[in-house]
C-alpha cells in the first residue's frame, strides 16, 4: 500500500493493471479517515481517457513514474461508472465499489473528499479531445577530447668510427760507395786520420683526428588527422496511443500509432 509521502509523485503518474497493462494517468487520491493513508485512486481510461475509474491502492506498489494495482487492466476500466463524484462518494457508491473488488463494505473507512492540499498538486492530464503523442529524438555529433601526447625530443648518442690511414716514417739508412776517380778529391779533403760523426733527422706520421660539426637534417612533429566511423546505438522513447472501442481511424497525415 501507499503512504502519504508518495500522494504528489503519484498524481499524474501512470497506472498499470497486475497483467501489465496501461490503464491510464492517475487522477485523483481518496484517503482513509482514519489512518491518512492512500486508499482509492482515480484513474483515466476509455477512449482518449474521457472516463474516470476508482482502483483500490491497498495491493498498489509505486516506483519511479509506474503506479501498480493489485487489478488488471480490464477489471479497472469495467469499474461502475460513478460519473462525477465532485469529491465525495456516497455510501452507496463506496458500496458498490467495495463489492465489485471484492471487498466488505467498512473494511475501511474512507475519506471521500480530497483535501485542498492534493487539489492544488494534482498533475495536469489531458481533458480535452485530444492527446500530444511525444517521442524522442537522437542527436548524434562528436566532441574533440585530448587522448594522448607526443613529444620530439634530441639526444646525443655516441659511436665509434674506424678507418685506415696510411703513415710514412724515416729510418736511418747506411750507404756504402767504393772509392773511385769521380769521388776520389773529395773521399781525400781533410786529415788522413781522424775522429769524425755525422747526424741525419729522422721523422714520422702520425694520425691526427679532426672533429666537425655539420648538420645534416631537420625534424619536426606535427599533427595529421585520420577520420574514421564508429557506430553509435541509443535507446529513445515514444509514446503510443492505444485506441478502444468502434472508432473510424483518421490519423492526419498517415501517420500510425
Amino acid at each position: 500500500m501507499l503512504n502519504s509521502d508518495q500522494i504528489n509523485d503519484v498524481i499524474g503518474s501512470t497506472a498499470y493493471g497486475s497483467d501489465g497493462g496501461k490503464i491510464g494517468k492517475v487522477g485523483q487520491i481518496y484517503l482513509d479517515d482514519q489512518s491518512g493513508q492512500p486508499e482509492w485512486a482515480t484513474v483515466n481510461t476509455g477512449l482518449f481517457g474521457t472516463s474516470e475509474s476508482f482502483v483500490p491502492l491497498s495491493d498498489a506498489s509505486f516506483t519511479g513514474d509506474r503506479l501498480s494495482v493489485g487489478f488488471t487492466k480490464d477489471k479497472v476500466k469495467d469499474a461502475p461508472n460513478i460519473g462525477d463524484s465532485d469529491g465525495h462518494l456516497t455510501p452507496e457508491q463506496e458500496q458498490e465499489l467495495y463489492a465489485y473488488y471484492g471487498r466488505s463494505y467498512g473494511e475501511s473507512d474512507v475519506d471521500t473528499t480530497r483535501t485542498q492540499d492534493y487539489d492544488t498538486t494534482t498533475r495536469t492530464s489531458d481533458v480535452d479531445d485530444a492527446m500530444t503523442v511525444s517521442e524522442e529524438k537522437v542527436n548524434i555529433g562528436t566532441r574533440s577530447q585530448e587522448v594522448g601526447r607526443a613529444r620530439l625530443r634530441k639526444y646525443v648518442d655516441t659511436e665509434y668510427v674506424e678507418q685506415t690511414v696510411p703513415v710514412r716514417k724515416e729510418r736511418a739508412v747506411v750507404e756504402r760507395e767504393p772509392i773511385t776517380d769521380a769521388n776520389r778529391d773529395r773521399s781525400t779533403d781533410g786529415p788522413e786520420i781522424t775522429e769524425a760523426e755525422h747526424e741525419v733527422v729522422l721523422s714520422e706520421e702520425t694520425p691526427v683526428v679532426e672533429k666537425t660539426v655539420e648538420p645534416v637534417e631537420r625534424v619536426r612533429l606535427g599533427t595529421e588527422t585520420v577520420t574514421s566511423e564508429e557506430t553509435v546505438s541509443e535507446e529513445v522513447r515514444k509514446e503510443r496511443v492505444d485506441v478502444d472501442g468502434d472508432v473510424d481511424d483518421r490519423t492526419s497525415g498517415g501517420r500510425t500509432y
